[in-house]
């Protein structure tokens, strides 16, 4: 899609995917504790961290976030404005109030109240060999006519113990902590921000995009006619690829030589599947 011209990073959340057998999945158990580093504001610092290590200082950077993911990127241009960022595209944005939308009044719940009651199924699902797995997967999604079969081992490795754990705990954080959104970085970087909303969201409703809109006027917030749900990874992640591929190329400003950096998302760009992103999806077939 790119012609081979711009280099891509997909970058999952820290802890939604096992390690290799050789490795640990924190290399120090109690700074990890403390650090909170499977938490929101680790995700955030993880995503910092990892374009410090491994991308170029001068690099031109197109952000893409899914879900939570947008929520990290607004986050890691308020932490870090010195970023040379040119445009951020947010897809089916989670933002602002999670635990007031339809999805999250009946998550918030299970994934704050509940939450340890929740690890014993995951646990005994850990257990199971990873074809029963697959197979127990290959039913839950089995309603979607058109599904993306490479979402279902990437879905297997999340429901390994520690990667399930990891991610219902996080979970729980969005309900907690995303609340209001972040309108003071929103209007300093509007110009680069791209925002796609679901018109059938239940994580993100349109009453939200509305909200966008009215509060920025000069902003760019597009509204699915697609009919995309908001795990739309599950059956429509080349065509969503091919729209962000269109806004790119199509946009304002320098995005003649970008870096694509995903946030949480490369398994909606790129036919070569990452585990990221796969919280909402199992929570939320809409």
């Amino acid at each position: 899609m790119f012609g081979y011209r711009h280099p891509v990073w997909a970058v999952s959340h820290a802890g939604h995917c096992a390690p290799p057998d050789s490795m640990d999945m924190v290399e120090d158990a109690s700074s990890a504790a403390e650090g909170d580093v499977f938490g929101l504001n680790g995700q955030i610092e993880h995503k910092l961290a990892f374009l410090r290590r491994h991308v170029p200082r001068d690099t031109s950077l197109v952000l893409v976030g899914h879900s939570i993911g947008c929520y990290i990127i607004l986050d890691m241009m308020k932490r870090n404005p010195e970023l040379k960022i040119i445009k951020s595209i947010m897809l089916f944005p989670t933002i602002e109030r999670m635990a007031q939308t339809p999805q999250g009044k009946v998550m918030t719940p299970v994934l704050c109240r509940l939450r340890y009651l929740v690890y014993l199924p995951l646990f005994l699902l850990s257990l199971l060999p990873d074809g029963l797995k697959a197979g127990l997967v290959r039913l839950v999604f089995g309603g979607i006519s058109s599904l993306d079969h490479t979402v279902v081992q990437p879905t297997v490795g999340l429901l390994s113990g520690d990667c399930a754990a990891n991610a219902v705990y996080m979970g729980g954080q969005e309900m907690r902590k995303v609340l209001e959104r972040d309108n003071i970085t929103i209007k300093k970087n509007l110009e680069k921000l791209i925002f796609y909303y679901g018109a059938t969201d239940h994580w993100c409703p349109v009453g939200y995009y509305h909200d966008m809109k009215q509060d920025f006027p000069q902003g760019d917030f597009r509204l699915c006619e697609n009919g995309f749900r908001h795990a739309f990874v599950l059956d429509a992640g080349r065509e969503v690829a091919t729209l962000v591929f269109e806004w790119m190329s199509g946009g304002s400003g320098n995005m003649s030589s970008p870096s694509i950096y995903s946030s949480a998302v490369g398994h909606e760009l790129s036919a070569s599947r990452t585990h990221a992103g796969f919280t909402s999806d199992l929570m939320d077939l809409n």
